[in-house]
């Protein structure tokens, strides 16, 4: 009887969907604060608007830099680690060989069962550096195109959280009437965003959902009694 070949489906786009979060979770709640803030204080959307797409394009340059240099930061830390084992390998291999024997004794191997893994490995010093680095350290090998990727996530992401909140003052003339739409669509929009998220997270949606749209209202309702605290 023929079997059905199993298939095993692993999420393994972690770094883009937190690159996703960051740049919407604050394109979500700042510009809203901002606008808000505002709202007070004038009445026509003009200046309100104008303000918050200078926020906006800000935001998403400040924020596409920090990613970049974050994922810079990682690849440099862990270019300077391969090198410091390259030479410890060669160096005080006891040392290492020790090492990697530890690392299989957590897992309960004995003796002879590690015996000719560390054999193996020292035959293969790359493969051995490779295996102290992910296993000893806990780094994996950085993407070298994460740094630009992780950029252009964050700051798109910014753009497009950042327009949801803004764009009923882009269509209404009155800042009172923008507000009450710009409050609804942005708890509508953090609701569908937490939704999504846990859709490739592998968490409960709707549990998602509400928690992205509490954290986030919170987020954006300091954010705004700040805006207001400074315009009154």
């Amino acid at each position: 009887m023929p079997r059905t070949p199993h298939v095993e489906k692993h999420f393994t786009s972690s770094n883009t969907v937190r690159d996703i979060v960051i740049g919407m979770s604050d394109g979500l709640t700042v510009p809203f604060a901002l606008a808000a803030g505002l709202s007070g204080a004038i009445a026509a959307t003009g200046i309100i608007v104008t303000a918050g797409l200078a926020e906006i394009s800000a935001g998403a340059i400040a924020m596409g830099l920090g990613g970049y240099l974050a994922a810079k930061s990682d690849a440099e830390h862990y270019a300077s680690e391969m090198r410091r084992e390259h030479r410890e390998v060669q160096e005080i291999p006891q040392e290492e060989q020790e090492e990697v024997a530890r690392v299989f004794r957590a897992y309960g191997l004995g003796a002879e069962e590690i015996s000719p893994i560390i054999k193996a490995l020292t035959a293969h010093p790359q493969s051995w550096v490779d295996f102290m680095m992910r296993y000893e350290l806990g780094l994996e090998k950085p993407d070298p195109r994460r740094a630009l990727n992780s950029a252009l996530t964050i700051a798109l992401s910014y753009v497009a959280g950042g327009l949801i909140p803004l764009f009923p003052y882009i269509l209404l003339h009155t800042a009172r009437n923008a507000l009450t739409l710009s409050v609804v669509v942005t708890v509508m929009a953090l609701f569908v965003f937490g939704y999504v998220k846990a859709r490739f997270t592998g968490v409960r949606p709707f549990k998602s959902g509400i928690q992205t749209v509490l954290i986030g209202g919170l987020a954006a309702s300091a954010a705004f009694g700040l805006a207001r605290l400074i315009s009154d």
